[in-house]
């Protein structure tokens, strides 16, 4: 699996170029599944948001309206309930998973229980493109402030990658960088700090760093 990990989604023309290196082949011929689930775990979102998520409406649309060849959803809470050799079958026909943002541990939660964090092994080719959340849940950890899920038992997410992400840096009173320096302390281990311009980029184990705007690391 490829990973292209933003805080805002396909923001400008360098996270564009990446996503379509990472694809191997422009986007209106490429397959997309839209993965709403976090939505569900945080309170902020509910019908309203997830039907703008799907219908690529703004501030969707540089996710979901980028002009690919299909779109479908792929809800996660409803897989254990229709069997893995109907739903399987979707995720390994399409070319990128875009997993939008929400709940961390909710949809962390959700990955496992559904089956399809068993699948991604298998799918070497397979472009993951996650939006704040949707990004986080691949790391180790999220930090108790980005919590929000009543039913989390703590803030451990699936450790698919070694570094966590501190997300949307600027664009809320509370996503400072001193708010985002004092984060990375309190989890003790290496860290990403970045905008709504900013994309991490992750393909067999190489990380790279994708920016027309500001992020920073810590730790090593």
């Amino acid at each position: 699996m490829k990973l292209l990990l933003t805080s805002g989604g396909i923001t400008n023309d360098s996270i564009r170029k990446a996503l379509v290196e990472l694809l191997g082949k422009p986007v209106p011929d490429s397959r997309a599944l839209c993965v709403p689930t976090a939505q569900w775990g945080h309170p902020s979102c509910g019908p309203s948001s997830v039907r703008g998520f799907v219908a690529a409406e703004a501030p969707f649309d540089r996710l979901t309206g980028l002009g690919w060849a299909s779109l479908g959803v792929l809800e996660l809470t409803a897989l254990p309930t229709i069997g893995a050799e109907r739903w399987q079958p979707w995720v390994r026909e399409a070319d990128v998973v875009l997993v939008d943002g929400g709940d961390a541990t909710y949809l962390a939660h959700w990955i496992r229980a559904s089956g399809l964090l068993e699948l991604l092994p298998s799918l070497p080719d397979l472009v993951w493109v996650g939006v704040s959340a949707g990004s986080m849940v691949l790391t180790p950890r999220i930090g108790d402030d980005f919590v929000a899920w009543a039913s989390a038992p703590d803030d451990r997410t699936l450790g698919v990658v070694d570094f966590s992400i501190f997300p949307h840096l600027d664009a809320f009173p509370t996503n400072t960088m001193a708010h985002a320096e004092r984060w990375a302390a309190d989890l003790g281990g290496p860290a990403y700090v970045i905008d709504e311009q900013t994309a991490i980029t992750v393909v067999d184990g190489v990380v790279e760093v994708v920016s027309e705007g500001r992020w920073a690391q810590f730790g090593s």
